[in-house]
C-alpha cells in the first residue's frame, strides 16, 4: 500500500513538472514576437486551452497576462481575464500583478490616469506586504509616475529615489538573466521618471548628474532603444534649457523614432513642442509651426494633452496673428479652449492655474480681433463667449464650493476635538436613574457593561450587524437592547451604529495617511458599510461633507505642515 503511494505521489509530481515544461516550452515559440504582434496568439492560445482544461490557475493567469503583450484591442479585456485567473490562485502576488498590469495599460496605452490609479492603489493594497520586491517597487514606481503627471513632483521624486536604490542593487546580484533584465528596466525609467521630476522643478544640475549615469547604463541593444529615445529626449529638454536649440534639435530627432515605433503618443508630442520651440528660437518660425501642428494632430487623435504643452497653442495663435490669419487664430484658439477643458477634467487641482499663462481676458481680445477680420466670425464669436462665460461661472461656483467645503471640514475638525474632550470625561455608559427605561437595575447595568464592551473592541465594525445579532450576543432580547440604547445614546440602533462607525472612519481618515490613499469603496468596506453609496450618504449626514472632499482637505492640510 505504501510502495502504491509513493508511486502514485511521484507520477503526480513527475506529470506536473512536465506539464509546467509544455507550459515553457510554448511560451518561446511566441515570446520573440514584438508587442502587438497578434501572430502570437497561434501558440499563445494553446497555453490558455491547456490551462483552462487543467484547471491550472496560475498559468492561465501567465498566459491571459501574455496576452496583453501581443494584443492589439483587446488588452483590457485580458487584464480582466488575469485578474480573474490571479484571484482563483489566491496568491496575493499574482492578484497584485494582475492589478498592476490592468493599471499600466490605463497609463501607457489611453492616459487614462485616474482608471490607472484606480487600479495600481487595489495592486498596492495586495502587494504592500509582499516578499516580492520586483512587483512591490514596480507598483509604487508607477504611483509615483501618476503624483509627477499631476505636478506632485518632489512627492515623486522621493519615491523614485527609493525605486532606483532598490532597482539598481537587484541588477548587482548573481540571478537569472530575465530578473537582471526587468531590474535593468526598472532602474532606468526610474532614473528617467527622476530626471523629468529635477527638470520640472528647474534642478538641471541633478537632472544632468543622472543624465551621465544613464548613458553608462543603458545597454546599446534594440531591447532597451525606448529607453535611449527617453533619455536623448531629457537631453534635448537640458540642452533647450541652456540656449544650446541646434544641439536640443538633434537629440529630439533621435529620440523621436522609437517613441513613434510603439506609439508613445504623451513623449512624442512632448518632443515635438520643444522641437518646435527651439526652430522658433533660432529664427525659424515656419519649422517650428510644423512642429506645433503635430502636437496638435495627437491632441485630436487622443483627446490628452500635457498641461505644460498648453503653450503650444499659444505659439500657434501668436504666429497666425503675425500672419493676420483670422481663419487659423480661430481655430487654435478654439482648440486652446477644448485643452482647457480637458486639462480641467484630469487635474482636479489644477483649475486656477488653467488661465495662468493665457487667461479668460486674452482670450477675449483675440475674440474681439477676429469679430474685425472674419466676416464668418460672429456667430463663432457668440459661441466662444457664452463658453468662456460657463466656464468662468464653473470657476466662480467651484471656488465658492470649495470654500464652503473649506468651512465644513474646519467646523468637523472642532467637532471632533469637542469628541476627544467628552470621550475623557465619559469613559463608559454609567446606569443613570433619571433615564426613562422601565428595566430593572441590574439589567440596565449588564448592558451598558455589554455596550461599552461592544464600542471598546469596536464590533460596530462588523458587516450586517442588526440589532437581532446584537440582542443575541448580549444574551438579552430586542426590546430590551433597543431601550437602552435610545435612552443612553439618544438614537435608534441603526443611527447609533452608523455614528460610531463614521466617528471611527473620520477619526482614520484624519490620522492615518495610509488611509487616506485608500478609494472610499474601501474605506466604507473597513468601515462596516455594505457599499460606497451608503457611506458616503451617513458621512454626509453626519459630518456635513462628503468623504472625499474631508480626505482632499486633510491631504492639503499635511502637506502645508
Amino acid at each position: 500500500m505504501i510502495k502504491r503511494i509513493i508511486s502514485f505521489f511521484f507520477f503526480f509530481i513527475i506529470s506536473y513538472l512536465y506539464s509546467q515544461d509544455v507550459y515553457s516550452e510554448v511560451r518561446k515559440k511566441y515570446w520573440s514576437f514584438e508587442e502587438n504582434d497578434q501572430r502570437a496568439f497561434i501558440y499563445l492560445n494553446k497555453n490558455i486551452v491547456k490551462a483552462k482544461s487543467e484547471q491550472n490557475h496560475q498559468e492561465l493567469f501567465q498566459a491571459y497576462k501574455d496576452a496583453i503583450l501581443f494584443s492589439k484591442d483587446k488588452k483590457i479585456e485580458y487584464a480582466d481575464s488575469a485578474i480573474v485567473a490571479a484571484k482563483q490562485t489566491g496568491n496575493s502576488d499574482f492578484i497584485g500583478d494582475s492589478y498592476l498590469s490592468k493599471g499600466a495599460i490605463y497609463y501607457f496605452n489611453y492616459r487614462e490616469f485616474q482608471f490607472a490609479l484606480n487600479e495600481y492603489l487595489k495592486a498596492y493594497e495586495y502587494l504592500k506586504d509582499s516578499k516580492n520586491g520586483f512587483l512591490k517597487y514596480q507598483n509604487l514606481y508607477h504611483i509615483g509616475v501618476i503624483k509627477s503627471y499631476l505636478g506632485y513632483y518632489k512627492e515623486a521624486l522621493q519615491i523614485f529615489k527609493e525605486c532606483i536604490i532598490f532597482f539598481e542593487s537587484q541588477t548587482k546580484f548573481d540571478l537569472h538573466e530575465n530578473l537582471i533584465y526587468n531590474n535593468t528596466k526598472g532602474y532606468l525609467n526610474s532614473l528617467h521618471q527622476a530626471i523629468i521630476c529635477y527638470q520640472a522643478l528647474g534642478k538641471f544640475d541633478q537632472a544632468d548628474q543622472l543624465l551621465k549615469k544613464a548613458e553608462q547604463s543603458t545597454p546599446k541593444n534594440k531591447d532597451f532603444n525606448l529607453e535611449n529615445s527617453y533619455f536623448k529626449k531629457s537631453i534635448g529638454i537640458s540642452e533647450f534649457s541652456k540656449g544650446n536649440y541646434t544641439q536640443a534639435i538633434k537629440e529630439f530627432d533621435l529620440a523621436l523614432p522609437s517613441l513613434i515605433k510603439v506609439n508613445d503618443f504623451t513623449w512624442a508630442s512632448y518632443v515635438y513642442f520643444y522641437k518646435g520651440k527651439s526652430y522658433t528660437k533660432t529664427g525659424n518660425p515656419d519649422l517650428g509651426v510644423r512642429n506645433y501642428k503635430k502636437v496638435d494632430s495627437i491632441f485630436n487623435k487622443y483627446k490628452f494633452i500635457l498641461p505644460e504643452l498648453r503653450n503650444n497653442y499659444e505659439e500657434l495663435i501668436t504666429y497666425y496673428k503675425k500672419k493676420n490669419d483670422a481663419e487659423n487664430q480661430l481655430y487654435y484658439t478654439n482648440q486652446l479652449l477644448k485643452v482647457d477643458s480637458v486639462i480641467s477634467s484630469d487635474f482636479k487641482y489644477l483649475s486656477t492655474r488653467i488661465h495662468r499663462d493665457y487667461d479668460t481676458k486674452s482670450l477675449l481680445e483675440v475674440k474681439e480681433d477676429l469679430e474685425k477680420t472674419n466676416s464668418f466670425g460672429k456667430i463663432l464669436l457668440i459661441i466662444c463667449i457664452v463658453i468662456i462665460l460657463l466656464l468662468g461661472a464653473l470657476v466662480y461656483y467651484r471656488s465658492r464650493k470649495q470654500k464652503q467645503i473649506q468651512q465644513k471640514y474646519s467646523q468637523l475638525l472642532i467637532k471632533m476635538e469637542e469628541a476627544k474632550v467628552t470621550e475623557n470625561i465619559e469613559i463608559s455608559l454609567k446606569y443613570d436613574v433619571s433615564k426613562n427605561v422601565k428595566l430593572d437595575k441590574t439589567i440596565v447595568e449588564k448592558l451598558l457593561n455589554d455596550i461599552n464592551n461592544f464600542e471598546m473592541n469596536k464590533g460596530y465594525l462588523e458587516k450586517g450587524i442588526t440589532l437581532k445579532k446584537l440582542s443575541d450576543q448580549f444574551k438579552t432580547n430586542t426590546s430590551y437592547l433597543s431601550q437602552v440604547i435610545n435612552e443612553y445614546k439618544g438614537n435608534n440602533f441603526n443611527t447609533y451604529i452608523n455614528i460610531l462607525r463614521i466617528n471611527y472612519a473620520t477619526q482614520k481618515i484624519y490620522d492615518d495617511r495610509e488611509w487616506r490613499k485608500y478609494s472610499i469603496e474601501h474605506i466604507a468596506s473597513a468601515s462596516g458599510f455594505s457599499n460606497r453609496q451608503s457611506f458616503s450618504n451617513v458621512f454626509l449626514e453626519q459630518n456635513g461633507i462628503r468623504p472625499v472632499d474631508f480626505i482632499k482637505n486633510r491631504i492639503k492640510e499635511t502637506e502645508v505642515t
